[in-house]
């Protein structure tokens, strides 16, 4: 595994706490790495293991799950199928796609309770929950989501983890970087959010010299395939979440950033593209943020169904997908973005990649915005909002994302008078080093791991 991932420690908190009790379903969009991570898992923690990828899957292996009334078999076919001796509570066995084969999943019932090995399953989360319907469901399973390669992931495996603590412990001590460290970490960060998440991007761009262009060939794979999972697996409404997916770099680069369903479709409406919607989100291909009608009781509770805004689930594929192949093979878009000089769509790049890094941390996404009667026209719109998560005690930061060094922070001010009382530390996210501005708190995007 080239890449360091966070998940792997939690996978070892599964090992260590169900031990064999309860199988782990690794839930996460196409690409992400999830397939790698469980056979380091394998390689790392165990005696041995064996992967049964269920794309590739032999007859005989496919045919044993049809009678598991004698596990010794089952375990001898699959031990011989691939020259692999298991031990009992030393062996890992992965089903690696399960998506393509539900009788595997609905066999870890049987499985666990026998309790020789341990069980990883992981697969495209699109197609695990539509390929469900004739199977009873696992109970002994553990759940974990697993997201794109975060900033801090990236840091490190570009060999900067020297900086990344010490952007961490300037977070912690409300002080600036020095300049020299604070240029370079904004180039990290916008090189970041150019590659993006995927591992094989990543890899792609560090091993030829940091080339964007050899990265973007990889993310335009992976755009394939998610157009390919769109056609296959949302059967009923394919065209309307594929004409949502394609739409995504128009709405983002308009100034609400929102929905507009009238761009799609003639008179369509939010109750006839509410499964489309959620299917994006399920996918993990896409984060939605909802807009919040009333901070000041909780998001969820005030949640507008008709007012979202649709990120995608990792900025660089949004790249790929918002400019042609032509535009990012010259290179003139990354040296634009690189420079700072690309205003027209840079503000929809930093959102997209702050609206990430929430979701990564298991986080919702929601946003507030006021309309003016008199103005004709929002007079607070917010990017973000978080919380405390507190039920006794609840808290507001409310997040605006800048990609320029020049803003007013007028919306930030008209939100404190609305729900002071409710308000713990307003953020602005912006491209310049942190500054401490009375009760705002201004941060660069590199920083934001920090914050939260």
């Amino acid at each position: 595994m080239e890449i360091k991932r966070k998940i792997y420690g939690k996978i070892l908190e599964w090992k260590q706490s169900c031990n064999g009790k309860k199988a782990l379903l690794i839930e996460g969009a196409r690409r992400i790495g999830k397939s790698t991570v469980a056979e380091e898992i394998g390689k790392n923690e165990y005696r041995t293991y064996i992967n049964i990828d269920f794309n590739k899957a032999s007859r005989k292996i496919l045919a044993s799950f049809d009678d598991l009334t004698n596990l010794d078999i089952f375990f001898q076919t699959i031990s011989l199928e691939y020259n692999v001796r298991l031990y009992p509570r030393e062996s890992l066995i992965i089903f690696d796609e399960i998506q393509k084969f539900p009788k595997a999943r609905e066999a870890i019932k049987y499985l666990v309770a026998d309790g020789r090995y341990d069980y990883i399953e992981t697969g495209s989360l699109i197609s695990i929950k539509e390929n469900v319907e004739n199977i009873t469901l696992p109970s002994e399973e553990r759940k974990i989501k697993m997201y794109p390669v975060d900033f801090e992931e990236f840091m490190i495996y570009m060999n900067e983890e020297i900086l990344l603590e010490y952007i961490g412990e300037c977070f912690q001590k409300k002080q600036p970087l020095e300049q020299k460290m604070h240029a370079k970490a904004m180039h990290l960060f916008k090189e970041y959010m150019l590659v993006g998440g995927m591992p094989q991007a990543i890899v792609v761009f560090a091993k030829n010299g940091r080339d964007f262009a050899a990265a973007d060939l990889e993310k335009r794979d992976i755009l394939g395939l998610y157009r390919d999972d769109i056609k296959k697996a949302a059967k009923r409404y394919h065209s309307r979440v594929s004409a949502l997916f394609e739409n995504i770099p128009a709405y983002l680069s308009t100034h609400e950033k929102k929905i507009v369903l009238k761009d799609i479709e003639k008179g369509a409406t939010f109750d006839r593209y509410d499964e489309p919607l959620f299917w994006l989100d399920d996918s993990m291909i896409c984060n939605l943020c909802y807009k919040c009608n009333d901070p000041n009781v909780g998001f969820a509770l005030n949640k507008n169904d008709s007012a979202v805004k649709c990120y995608m689930g990792d900025t660089g594929l949004l790249v790929s997908l918002a400019f042609s192949e032509n535009e990012i093979t010259d290179q003139q878009l990354y040296r634009q973005i690189m420079n700072g000089r690309l205003s027209l769509n840079e503000g929809m790049l930093y959102e997209n990649v702050i609206s990430q890094m929430i979701s990564a941390k298991g986080r919702k996404l929601y946003f507030y915005t006021r309309y003016s009667e008199e103005k004709h026209r929002n007079d607070i719109e917010i990017d973000f909002l978080l919380s405390n998560e507190s039920k006794t005690n609840f808290r507001v930061f409310p997040i605006e994302v800048k990609s320029s060094k020049n803003y007013t922070t007028t919306s930030l001010g008209r939100f404190k008078e609305l729900f002071g009382k409710k308000i713990a530390t307003q953020y602005i996210i912006h491209p310049k080093n942190l500054n401490m501005d009375g009760e705002v708190v201004k941060i660069p995007p590199y920083m934001f791991f920090a914050a939260f």
